[in-house]
């Protein structure tokens, strides 16, 4: 069997992407990079590593639930996790950067996170 004209065009457009693609995943790595740097400067503890998924540790499930609405309130879409998705008292919030986000929107992120925290007596 042939393959259909839609899934020939969607293989070479992922090709396409996959080839110039180096730029986007500098670009995501940077943003985890700087999104890491500011959060531990403002005294969040994060896992360790340098993937874009970068979870904010905050152990309790109330804290992680908390934040996460306020810092929706902020304009900042994050996801609290606790148990039983996560172990009993590693509750946290779910962050992950993208290769579209602005330097301005990262820092904007963290100055949402810094002002939550603080608020709720994280940092």
């Amino acid at each position: 069997n042939a393959l259909t004209p839609a899934l020939l065009g969607a293989t070479l457009k992922t090709l396409e992407i996959v080839k110039g693609g180096d730029a986007l995943r500098v670009q995501l790595f940077r943003n985890a990079k700087r999104f890491r740097e500011g959060m531990a400067k403002a005294g969040f503890k994060l896992l360790p590593g340098e993937h874009p998924i970068i979870p904010v540790m905050l152990g309790d499930a109330r804290v992680a639930q908390d934040m996460a609405a306020a810092l929706m309130d902020e304009g900042v879409y994050v996801t609290g996790f606790s148990f039983p998705v996560v172990p009993k008292g590693q509750a946290r919030i779910r962050t992950q950067m993208c290769a579209g986000h602005s330097d301005e929107q990262v820092d904007r992120a963290v100055a949402a996170f810094t002002k939550v925290g603080k608020a709720h007596g994280v940092i």
